[in-house]
């Protein structure tokens, strides 16, 4: 029974931390250690059981379910040596976007100027300017290439100060949905 009430415990709190406003999200994974530049957008709050090995540089979109995983516990199957743990920092560079769902693995050290896939898995060193994708997460194209392509896109719009109601009037007729 207490273990259910500690996993219940623990999603509530992690909702809760997603009804915060970004700032306060910012300032309580601060506390915890999370270095985190300027200008950054977080969406998720698991930055593992050691949240100070992991540095967000400036202008930094992390999307919801990402997960910063800083330990592996292989130790434990080795029975002469249970309690080794391996750890490793992450380093996320500025200005990158890590989409949604994504699992940043010990020891990985990702460039500037970078977009990380939707579900991907991203293990080591991800050069400037790199776009990555998929499990294992490994480099689809570079940044200029997929800012050109989205300049070009038929479905690009340009929607980011209309309000909600704009917004939808827009997307709708885009689509032909009126």
């Amino acid at each position: 029974m207490r273990i259910y009430f500690e996993l219940l415990l623990f999603r509530l709190q992690r909702l809760i931390f997603m009804l915060l406003p970004n700032a306060q999200r910012i300032r309580l994974l601060r506390a915890q250690g999370v270095t985190i530049g300027r200008d950054c957008l977080v969406h998720t709050p698991y930055f593992g059981v050691e949240p100070y090995l992991v540095e967000i540089g400036d202008h930094v979109a992390i999307s919801s379910g990402t997960e910063f995983i800083t330990h592996d516990a292989v130790g434990w199957m080795f029975q002469d040596h249970p309690h080794w743990g391996l750890y490793g920092t992450i380093r996320v560079g500025s200005n990158s976007y890590v989409g949604l769902n994504c699992t940043i693995l010990p020891g990985t050290t990702i460039g500037a100027d970078c977009v990380i896939g939707a579900g991907s898995v991203v293990r080591g060193n991800i050069p400037d300017g790199s776009v990555v994708m998929g499990n294992p997460a490994r480099v689809v194209m570079m940044t200029a290439l997929l800012k050109q392509l989205t300049l070009y896109h038929r479905n690009r719009l340009d929607t980011h100060l209309l309000s909600s109601q704009e917004k939808r009037r827009v997307l709708r007729r885009h689509f032909g949905m009126e």
